[in-house]
């Protein structure tokens, strides 16, 4: 943990006394790599953190929303997308000696769990997983969005109604052949 990046908080003034509570209200720069292939938080970029941090006894429950600007493209049409998004946060912090007994006491998934270094936390996992678990899967520029044309690339929503192409199955073009060649004696005879 890097105590000088902006996703770590103190917990000092929160000490180990239940019941202490302290907001946060930060707006810091998005971490790098926050998003997915086709939608994304730009790094650096603003993200909004309102939050409350609570000490409780098994150490300090963070919640509250972030909120991030998204960019990246339609999953159709390839558009360009400028979008928000605002996701829950919560997730409790445990005390190293809290974790520790939980391990000791055989609780297979406690080795994962988030500690405290010593006061202070880090948020930025658990920004990480609330922002890219929320992210679209296929994002879209609007829910009805016409995609691209498959036989000219063009953006079906800037062609024309009815817009389509003329394409014979090639399974006809062997009789669509014998037609010309029909139409082509009728040409020479008259």
């Amino acid at each position: 943990m890097v105590a000088r990046s902006p996703l770590v908080v103190s917990t000092h003034e929160l000490g180990r006394r239940p019941g202490a509570m302290r907001t946060l209200d930060a707006v810091v720069p998005a971490p790098d790599d926050l998003g997915t292939e086709v939608v994304r938080v730009p790094g650096g970029s603003d993200l909004a953190l309102d939050l409350r941090l609570e000490a409780v006894m098994d150490g300090v429950l963070v919640t509250g929303t972030a909120r991030a600007s998204l960019s990246g493209e339609c999953v159709r049409c390839l558009r360009d997308i400028d979008d928000e998004l605002t996701v829950d946060i919560s997730e409790l912090y445990y005390y190293p000696d809290r974790k520790r007994s939980l391990v000791d006491e055989g609780d297979e998934e406690a080795e994962e769990l988030p500690t405290l270094e010593g006061e202070l936390l880090d948020l930025e996992p658990t920004v990480r997983d609330a922002v890219v678990l929320a992210l679209p899967f296929q994002p879209l520029c609007r829910p009805d969005c016409g995609g691209l044309c498959p036989v000219c690339g063009e953006r079906m929503d800037d062609l024309e109604p009815g817009h389509h192409h003329e394409q014979l199955d090639p399974r006809w073009s062997a009789l669509g052949a014998l037609l010309e060649q029909e139409g082509e004696k009728r040409d020479g005879e008259r």
